[in-house]
């Protein structure tokens, strides 16, 4: 951290030496830059401009066409060392830093601080056995029927046909954060570890606020030229005013190409669930399960612009109590378009559950039967290209969705519609060790 914090002080010392821009002074256009491409105060402040504003690439273009005109000027080569660190660009880098040793106008403090960025890139480049990341998310979601009532205004009770309350509009708000550790093993294998910490809060239904907290373990390997991972999660969900629940996941998914556009994926999941009796809820238990679950699907890249991905699913749930088994067929089919503006996602799941035995607590005559349809679009976009010098290397990510879920089916408690819109902002940070 001592070297980055010199690299940085050396480049506003530089700045500052060079020229200052005051705030006042008007922006400075590429025309006035092409028309006086050798002004080496005008195309300084346009470095100063552009790197104020994120734009990295053009601030190191205008300082290394300067460095052609000039190349004496060892304030130049140490501007344009300093943004190239920034930037990330450890070859170019070493080219400056020969330059500079070999200048005759180079001073021993100058000499110093090319020895402190030598050899933080040094470090940078060494392979490590262990990477780090974390990652932070917040989300707005409303919904217009959060507790999903009929859409007759219905239900059914112990047989007996009650008058329900209207659809709920309720607001959640989101929060999460999550460590990942990844240790290199080999040249194809990879373990990794993660951990994270989620809470839900909702404005009206709060029996529905809920923390959560997971750990998971995968291994990653490659086997010619398939993709295959390991992986056991163990979760709990705190629930603010409900019981909690535990639950432990093991699995296997993989993927292998056919050809260069396509791809096949496939995944197998063993889940065990359990339910916290307590006074809060005295029929929690009743919903242990274990679970198994497949699926299979099939990625393929029509363009750079446009790709499709569709699966198919099946999974069976064997609860406790016997009128909670069920099992549930599923499709689903996604349109991907990474267009200039944003990153756009259109998709939509058919999803077909039917259980084993009727529940007696709603209706004792009919097994329950139903069928969702959830389409839903996502768009994703960096705050970057809004703000450049918020997020100049565009890892804080804005996404906006939109989704309608009908559901039909045999007992009218389970025939609803139900929209929500939401909102998410996530940062992604790489962490050195």
């Amino acid at each position: 951290m001592k070297k980055i914090l010199k690299v940085i002080s050396g480049f506003l010392f530089t700045l500052f030496f060079i020229g200052n821009v005051s705030a006042s002074e008007k922006n400075i256009t590429y025309m006035q830059i092409l028309q006086k491409p050798n002004d080496l105060e005008l195309n300084i402040k346009y470095a100063q401009q552009q790197g104020k504003m994120g734009n990295f690439k053009q601030t190191i273009s205008t300082l290394e066409r300067l460095n052609m005109v000039y190349p004496d000027n060892i304030e130049i080569k140490m501007y344009l060392l300093s943004v190239l660190v920034q930037a990330d660009s450890p070859d170019k880098a070493l080219i400056i830093i020969d330059e500079i040793k070999k200048n005759e106008d180079v001073t021993e403090d100058d000499l110093l601080t090319v020895a402190d960025i030598e050899k933080e890139l040094e470090d940078r480049a060494r392979p490590k056995l262990w990477s780090f990341v974390a990652g932070v998310n917040w989300g707005l979601s409303q919904s217009n029927n959060v507790n999903n009532i009929s859409k007759t205004r219905l239900a059914l009770t112990s047989d007996a046909i009650d008058v329900s309350t209207s659809p709920m509009h309720d607001r959640t708000y989101s929060a999460s954060t999550d460590l990942s550790a990844v240790r290199k093993i080999g040249e194809d294998s990879s373990l990794l570890l993660n951990a994270s910490i989620s809470d839900s809060r909702q404005v009206i239904e709060t029996g529905d606020d809920v923390e959560g907290y997971s750990f998971t373990t995968a291994y990653d390997t490659t086997i010619g030229n398939q993709g295959i991972s390991i992986f056991a999660m163990t979760s709990k969900s705190d629930y603010i005013d409900d019981a909690d629940s535990f639950s432990n996941m093991f699995g296997l998914s993989g993927f292998f190409p056919s050809g260069d556009r396509s791809t096949y994926t496939y995944s197998y999941t063993l889940s065990d669930s359990k339910g916290n009796h307590n006074s809060s809820d005295e029929t929690a238990n009743e919903t242990n399960a274990i679970g198994h679950t497949i699926n299979l699907g099939h990625d393929y890249a029509v363009s750079e612009i446009v790709s499709t991905s569709t699966g198919l699913g099946y999974s069976i749930s064997e609860n406790k109590v016997g009128m909670n088994d069920y099992e549930t067929f599923e499709f689903n089919v996604r349109l991907n378009l990474n267009l200039p503006f944003a990153y756009v996602s259109i998709g939509d799941a058919i999803s077909y559950n039917d259980y084993f035995e009727p529940d007696t607590s709603v209706y004792s005559k009919k097994i329950r039967t139903d069928i969702s349809n959830t389409f839903d679009v996502i768009v994703l976009k960096p705050l970057g290209d809004f703000l450049p010098f918020l997020d100049p290397n565009k890892l804080i990510n804005l996404s906006f969705s939109y989704d309608k879920t009908v559901s039909e089916a045999n007992i009218i408690n389970f025939d609803y519609e139900a929209e929500s819109l939401a909102f998410g902002i996530s940062r992604s940070f790489n962490l050195r060790p």
